[in-house]
């Protein structure tokens, strides 16, 4: 989607915004790299991440990491996540979703809620899954969708995902096919279109997707999330690196001399450590985002620390 920017003045006086998260409500038809892209200039910087793509058909939410907090993107990756979805019965396309060509179709009118919600029941749960073969899985040092559209058979193997939720919010009968809404909480790594593939396989009826929405990605929600457009404020809507990190892993608070200590990769032993065997966000006096560490016995060990000149001297 192209972008006004306007005379190239008034991008010179367009604030540089610091480090941060910003949740992002990714319009339709836009790719993550499109967002990353727009998100840099509207930032005024160049180090702009994601925590996991969305596809152009796909909507909703997008984590995008800037500047420092880019480092925090590595533990926002693999996080549960939650969507909505149209999956249409009926029609099988080479893409599993609305924008490929449809490979065939079937009756549906035979299908009853229970035959539905019978198919539905061994896509929950801990399940083998093979992803779409028009994905951005590399073979061989090659995305398969690359490999697909050059005409090759691309045979991807299946993978373990787990799927807490996959539930029917409402059906409909439309031209034929039998479309229903549906809603999905599943771990990272899962394709929403492969389930549409799966249950239209295990129905005989062949089905893809026609919409998908991500609705949440661990503890961030798009509710959240404004729309990307040319005058949001980057700077204004990020959340701190510290409140993030927060939200994510238990928190350790240290005293001037903890902090300066640890900020120069020495072993520090602070009272109170919380019990935990994976990350701590490490915060400074200040309650500013000082880096992530993990405890090593009755002490504490780096494992990212942020930017002196980000973090607010304690």
């Amino acid at each position: 989607m192209p972008v006004n920017e306007g005379p190239a003045q008034q991008q010179h006086q367009r604030p540089r915004a610091g480090s941060g998260i910003l949740l992002l409500d990714k319009p339709q038809g836009l790719t993550s790299h499109d967002a990353v892209a727009r998100t840099r200039r509207l930032a005024g910087t160049r180090k702009v991440g994601h925590a996991g793509t969305l596809d152009p058909m796909a909507t909703g939410l997008l984590v995008l990491g800037l500047n420092s907090s880019t480092r925090l993107l590595t533990y926002l990756v693999g996080l549960d996540k939650e969507y909505t979805a149209t999956i249409r019965l009926g029609a099988s396309t080479v893409t599993d979703d609305a924008e490929g060509e449809i490979t065939g179709t079937a009756e549906t009118a035979h299908l009853a809620d229970e035959a539905v919600e019978a198919a539905i029941a061994p896509l929950r749960g801990d399940i083998e899954q093979v992803p779409s073969t028009v994905s951005a899985i590399k073979v061989d040092g090659k995305r398969a969708y690359a490999r697909a559209r050059e005409g090759e058979d691309v045979q991807l193997s299946a993978r373990p995902v787990r799927i807490d939720a996959f539930e029917v919010l409402a059906s409909r009968r439309v031209d034929g096919f039998l479309d229903l809404d549906v809603r999905v909480v599943c771990t990272s790594g899962t394709y929403i279109r492969a389930l549409a593939r799966d249950l239209g396989a295990a129905l005989g009826v062949g089905g893809h997707l026609t919409a998908l929405r991500r609705t949440r990605v661990g503890p961030f929600a798009v509710a959240h999330a404004p729309e990307l457009a040319d005058d949001l404020d980057v700077g204004a809507r990020m959340l701190r690196p510290a409140d993030v990190a927060g939200a994510l892993f238990p928190t350790v608070r240290l005293d001037a001399d903890d902090a300066l200590a640890l900020s120069q990769g020495k072993r520090i032993r602070p009272d109170g450590l919380p019990e935990a065997t994976g990350p701590l966000a490490v915060l400074t006096p200040t309650g500013d985002l000082l880096g992530l560490a993990a405890r090593r016995g009755d002490g504490l060990r780096t494992l990212v620390n942020f930017p002196a000149d980000e973090v607010a001297a304690p």
